[in-house]
């Protein structure tokens, strides 16, 4: 993984007011390789010789809103959803397409204010955590949780920013959270 980018990333501006797009694209892109990086080297994740690709969907409220109440029956907005393209577990390999990470404008405004975050340091947060949930991580069981926030953690503070957790407990998973 060292050097070279292993991730092709699609970006759709399907709904909301995202503003300059090439610049979350290199957040965006800044934050898969850092998670690549981070999974093949410190969790031995295989990945596919060819980069495989991630979409990322900007969304709005109403347009993930109607994506969670289809897919989850929760008819309300969710800050972000990940739709991996095949099952996996992790240190399964990955086929060519990793899945589908969806963005929920407004939400993420909301809880970056909510945090006293800088906006762009919350979507980095919201891509990495999506982009585990693609390899099969999830937080589910308490001790689920707290790997995927370790690994978030461990992510995030290789890309120079702080732990989203803090001194919290591993946040379980829920049926208005993610995925």
């Amino acid at each position: 993984m060292s050097g070279s980018r292993k991730i092709s990333l699609a970006i759709a501006l399907e709904a909301g007011e995202w503003g300059n797009v090439e610049a979350i694209e290199a957040l965006a892109l800044r934050a898969l390789d850092a998670a690549a990086r981070d999974l093949a080297e410190r969790e031995a994740q295989p990945f596919p010789g060819d980069p495989p690709e991630v979409s990322l969907v900007l969304a709005d409220d109403e347009m993930m809103a109607g994506i969670n109440a289809e897919w989850r029956n929760q008819p309300k907005p969710t800050n972000v959803l990940s739709f991996p393209a095949f099952p996996l577990t992790p240190g399964g390999m990955p086929g060519p397409m990793f899945g589908d990470i969806i963005l929920a404008r407004e939400t993420i405004e909301r809880e970056a204010a909510e945090l006293d975050k800088p906006l762009d340091e919350h979507i980095t947060h919201l891509i990495v955590h999506g982009f585990l949930h693609l390899f099969g991580y999830d937080h589910m069981e308490n001790n689920d949780a707290e790997k995927m926030e370790a690994i978030e953690t461990r992510i995030l503070t290789s890309l120079g920013l702080s732990d989203p957790y803090g001194d919290t407990e591993p946040v379980l998973h829920r049926r208005d959270d993610d995925r």
